[in-house]
């Protein structure tokens, strides 16, 4: 479970959002209009941010916790793959998600390598293992990205954007992969894309006007989304077969 109490986001002078109290007990997606702050959220909920108020990961405060045990907690995958060794190949780039677990001075251990390779083997890209990151396609990138994020074995995980360089194609493989990911973690996923967030099928905190509004259901149906978006929708429906 993550509980907020009075999160509040704030760069410089300006706010983002505001005295956000919220139990997320599973699934969630985070919706609002560009700038609303759901990226900050979530980067706030991996402590990559500046925050006031209190979040809190399955009972223990992210504000008191070690790094090391909050990568156990939560692993955040970003929009875009962002690598600064520009020669490293994808099975060291997926063993980093280890890295919580890595005893100090010591090389990765059998596990840590046995399991970044289930991972790949899982997703379904063994043969990339010693292709450069920086080298492959945006679904390929983000695949590898889930892979580390799998590999680091935390409870929850937030998908931030992750179809936004995609297309179709690549955009109904992770979408399948987000659903399956459902059965044995906490996924939190921000996007833009409706349909994706609709074939997610999960309670909704949309961010607007510095506030948030949560919706456990009915909120994928005309008169909410215009109310909220303030255009017309067409009924949203979804099929990633």
């Amino acid at each position: 479970m993550i509980t907020l109490n009075n999160l509040t986001c704030r760069y410089e002078n300006t706010t983002i959002f505001e005295n956000i109290s919220l139990n997320i007990n599973k699934h969630l997606t985070i919706l609002g209009a560009n700038g609303s702050g759901k990226s900050t959220l979530a980067k706030a909920l991996c402590s990559l941010v500046a925050y006031e108020g209190d979040i809190m990961l399955e009972g223990k405060n992210t504000k008191t916790i070690s790094l090391n045990e909050k990568a156990k907690l939560i692993s955040y995958i970003p929009a875009k793959l962002e690598v600064y060794d520009t020669d490293i190949v994808v099975s060291e780039f997926v063993l980093l998600g280890r890295f919580a677990y890595k005893k100090s001075f010591f090389d990765y251990s059998v596990n840590d390598k046995k399991i970044a390779q289930e991972m790949l083997e899982f997703l379904n890209i063994v043969h990339l293992s010693e292709h450069i990151v920086s080298e492959l396609s945006s679904g390929e990138q983000q695949l590898v990205l889930i892979a580390q994020a799998l590999t680091q074995q935390s409870e929850i995980i937030i998908f931030d954007e992750p179809t936004a360089n995609l297309d179709p194609y690549n955009s109904k493989i992770i979408a399948q992969h987000i659903k399956k990911l459902q059965d044995k973690h906490t996924v939190i996923l921000i996007t833009h894309d409706l349909h994706l967030a609709a074939y997610i099928n999960t309670p909704v905190l949309f961010i607007k006007n510095k506030s948030a509004a949560y919706y456990e259901k009915d909120f994928f149906n005309d008169a909410t989304l215009r109310q909220l978006y303030n255009v017309a929708f067409i009924s949203l429906a979804v099929k990633y077969a």
